[in-house]
């Protein structure tokens, strides 16, 4: 904020909700009178016209009737008004009026007055022109070098230069690639035309070049372009300047070479006539007008900068000399001369109102009002003292941000999930190709102990689940009041989810205004995506489980998938998931393991997860605190692979169709625009099989779409595998290592990342870089390793290599025994013994080699192997 103000000499406000904007502000002679004292125009959207000679008796004065020479209603909007020599044979100044579809000229003239109400001032219209197209803004000047007039040229709103001799049209010109109409303004100097374009170019069109060219309104006309001798419309030269331009002047102070100054969105340019830069200032705030208006010393301009903080800045080329406070934010400011002020600057606001200011010295400075003296009551204050304190002692007792228990929330949200399947299924849209789909009942109860208002629940469980309804909207929630609704989760796609976790989030506005999230999470059984099946005694993909207590038989932990009537002799159990693929659940008799097999390894996952938790929820009940688990096998890395490369060769083939559909796509427009201009043509013309072409390339347009969805389709179904052998994988590694709460959670940041897989941040490079942090970090050998900076970009590999030997690297590093850990502090350890014999890959044998696709990487222990085959 500037210390001082600019000096009011003369205010208005301009009518009642009126509109302006910055061609609605013009300072001139307007009236001829020849004495070089300026008056101000103003036009308004609302139609006015008022002018006004400001004279008041001492600065700050209020307006007086006399200062308002003329006001007008001319019925249409006022988009811009300018003073010139518009009139033929006659060199006095007549006022040009720009109205959105009509040009009119007047002659501003007075009449002395006999008596005390002073002169009286009417307009005459000399001439009007009715505009073919809707016009955006104008310029003026001697086109073409003429001596004594100005002519007009407007732009209209689709990028068509209309150019007027005075009382008559010259000719009209379309600008090539118009997109937007920007500022207009002309150089006579150069006898060229500037504007900046949407391609955020400046642009200069020499006026003889727009002469000669193809006439506008011929030019859609094949025979007469023949006809014609014109020429095409050439700019004359090009500067990008990276914005939008809100303005453009073309000064010249001086016998030497004109300036071209561009005010943008945050830079304000001078370009020299032919469109080098002489220099730029980038502004640190956003600029509403400027007007250069002399030069001081030679070789320089100054200009003024009004900006939207309600600064007027003052700049010596790009050397700020003042800045100055204004009451309004400007959307034109001019320079005018009055009376024996001279350079009185003249704003005006997008509201009306209109100032002419000066630049002064005197601050103005706030002074605080005096306070009446009364006497202090100790008592009474000594009171309010105690009951703030108190206040802050109650505030500072809760520490933290969040309410600590579930019972201090305003609002509460639960979720019960039916024991039972719908007797009739809720499923809609399902894709799943076997039977009837079955669904599962939730109701969720949003409780609020406050006034909740606009509360919002959303649902979410993780695809390829889907729910009935996923979002409700409630209105507001009075005190100790609840809402309850009910929905059915049930299998949309053919493939079996990662996950069956579900999430309930309600948001809210509490009466303060503040917004508030509360949510909860719920599981769903495992017998809404599997029923019981007959075991199966072969299978590609078998995993060993290892605990510390006799087996339990399978109709205690399992009695949803097992018959009663079989007793305790049930110790095999299928499952067959809704997708048609099989696994099988075997508890020996002699030992106190389980063996979990399949043909699909991510089908290993679900089953397994819901045999630790049972177990682990029946030895609770029990108060067996002692109850482990175990993982002595060997991780299944190679078949992990294989489902990494399924995944990586979709993402593949998603690229490659996206390239080819781009490639037809091209084809396809490029063949319509023929088409197209062949069918405009007046004289038929032979398509030369163009429609045959249109057709084949549609089709493989179509081919190509379908083939890529299907793609997507598979992509999908692929990352849902590669997430359901991660969570095994993660399981896995977390029961041979024996990890920790915060180390698995930080296996499952670095294995999995995105709840979502896209062609712009993939899984791979995103695990890839995961990984290569923790091999570099806590799980380093040396400071060396430490020392390398890993690349800060992430975009999708060439292959799979780097990511597989990453991977096989991390177990072994932590076969070794490295230990998971966010600090630097454990990145060198060392090794410790493995738990049950562990037998590890040589280190230096490993990181010699490169993994080779396909190749078996295994962690073997008790000669047990990942992938078998049952013997006949």
């Amino acid at each position: 904020m500037s210390l001082f103000k600019a000096r009011d000499w003369w205010s208005t406000i301009l009518g009642e909700k009126e509109e302006f904007d910055q061609g609605c502000l013009c300072v001139a002679d307007v009236d001829n009178s020849g004495s070089g004292q300026d008056k101000v125009i103003v036009g308004s959207y609302n139609g006015y016209l008022r002018i006004f000679n400001p004279h008041p008796v001492k600065p700050g004065d209020e307006v007086q009737p006399e200062d308002l020479l003329l006001e007008v209603q001319l019925r249409e909007p006022i988009l811009q008004v300018e003073v010139g020599k518009f009139v033929s044979g006659t060199e006095g100044l007549h006022l040009a009026v720009l109205h959105c579809r009509k040009l009119c000229v007047y002659a501003v003239s007075g009449t002395q007055g006999n008596v005390e109400h002073g002169n009286q001032y009417q307009i005459k219209l000399m001439y009007e022109h009715n505009l073919q197209r809707t016009a955006c803004n104008m310029t003026y000047g001697p086109f073409g070098g003429v001596k004594g007039r100005d002519l007009i040229c407007i732009q209209s709103m689709d990028g068509m230069l209309m150019l007027f001799e005075q009382e008559s049209y010259a000719f009209g010109r379309f600008l090539p690639g118009f997109l937007l109409p920007g500022p207009l303004a002309y150089s006579s100097r150069t006898d060229s035309f500037i504007t900046v374009s949407s391609c955020q170019q400046v642009e200069s069109y020499k006026y003889q070049v727009l002469a000669f060219a193809t006439d506008a309104d011929e030019r859609h006309d094949t025979e007469q372009r023949k006809l014609s001798s014109g020429k095409r419309l050439v700019v004359d030269w090009v500067l990008n300047i990276g914005e939008q331009a809100l303005d453009i002047c073309v000064v010249s102070f001086n016998q030497g070479a004109s300036s071209v100054f561009v005010l943008g969105e945050r830079n304000f340019f001078c370009l020299k006539d032919n469109g080098q830069i002489r220099f730029m200032k980038k502004l640190d705030y956003s600029p509403s007008c400027f007007i250069p208006y002399c030069s001081v010393r030679e070789g320089t301009i100054n200009t003024l900068i009004a900006n939207h903080n309600k600064i007027l800045n003052v700049y010596q080329d790009i050397t700020l000399k003042w800045a100055s406070q204004l009451p309004c934010i400007p959307v034109s400011v001019k320079v005018a001369n009055f009376q024996d002020l001279k350079g009185v600057i003249v704003t005006l606001s997008d509201d009306g109102h209109l100032q002419c200011s000066y630049l002064g010295t005197d601050p103005s400075l706030f002074q605080a009002p005096k306070v009446d003296s009364r006497e202090i009551n100790y008592e009474e204050m000594n009171a309010e003292m105690k009951e703030l304190q108190k206040i802050i002692r109650e505030a500072t007792k809760t520490q933290d941000i969040l309410p600590e228990s579930e019972k201090q929330r305003d609002v509460t949200v639960t979720a019960e999930v039916s024991p039972d399947l719908d007797e009739e299924s809720q499923a809609i849209e399902s894709e799943v190709k076997t039977g009837a789909v079955p669904s599962l009942t939730v109701k969720i109860t949003i409780q609020s102990r406050v006034k909740a208002q606009k509360p919002c629940l959303a649902v979410c469980v993780q695809a390829p689940l889907a729910v009935t309804c996923d979002q409700f909207v409630f209105d507001d929630l009075e005190p100790d009041s609840s809402e309850t609704v009910v929905l059915s989760v049930f299998l949309k796609e053919n493939c079996s989810p990662p996950d069956l976790e579900g999430t309930c989030m309600v948001s809210y506005h509490i009466p303060t205004g503040i917004p508030r999230v509360s949510q909860c999470s719920f599981s769903l059984p495992l017998k809404l995506v599997c029923f019981p099946a007959q075991p199966s005694k072969a299978a590609n993909h078998k995993l060993t489980i290892d605990t510390n207590k006799p087996p339990i038989s399978f109709v205690t932990i399992f009695p949803d998938f097992v018959d009663p009537s079989e007793g305790d002799q049930a110790n095999a159990l299928g499952f067959q998931f809704l997708t048609g693929s099989k696994t099988t659940l075997l508890a020996s008799k002699t030992s106190q393991r389980y063996r979990i097999q399949s043909d699909q390894l991510e089908d290993l996952w679900l089953v397994t997860k819901e045999l630790i938790h049972r177990l682990q929820e029946h030895f609770k009940k029990q108060n067996c605190k002692d109850f482990a688990c175990t993982f002595s096998g060997s991780i299944p890395l190679q078949e992990y692979f294989e489902l990494i490369d399924r995944h990586f060769e979709l993402r593949l083939n998603a690229e490659k169709y996206q390239e080819l559909l781009s490639e037809r796509a091209v084809q396809f427009r490029a063949i319509e625009r023929r088409l197209l201009t062949r069918f405009k043509d007046k004289t038929p013309a032979p398509l030369q099989h163009l429609d045959t072409l249109l057709e084949g390339t549609f089709r493989e347009v179509i081919a190509l779409a379908d083939a890529a969805e299907e793609n997507q389709a598979n992509m999908f179904q692929a990352f849902a595998k590669l997430k359901s052998a991660t969570h095994l994988v993660i399981m896995l590694i977390s029961l041979w290592q024996k990890l920790s709460t915060d180390q698995v959670a930080i296996l499952e940041a670095t294995f999995l990342p995105l709840a979502e897989d896209t062609q712009e941040l993939g899984w791979e490079e995103t695990v890839d870089a995961a990984v290569s942090y923790l091999l570099r970090t806590c799980l380093s050998k040396s400071s060396k390793e430490q020392a390398l900076t890993l690349s800060s970009q992430l975009s999708m590999p060439k292959d799979t290599s780097r990511l597989k030997k990453n991977i096989t690297l991390f177990c072994d590093r932590l076969a070794k025994g490295g230990r998971l850990s966010l600090s630097m502090d454990s990145a060198t350890q060392p090794a410790a013994a493995m738990p049950g014999g562990c037998a590890t890959i040589p280190e230096s044998d490993l990181e010699e080699r490169t993994i080779i696709p396909g190749s078996t990487a295994v962690f073997a222990s008790h000669g047990q192997t990942t992938k078998q085959k049952s013997k006949p």
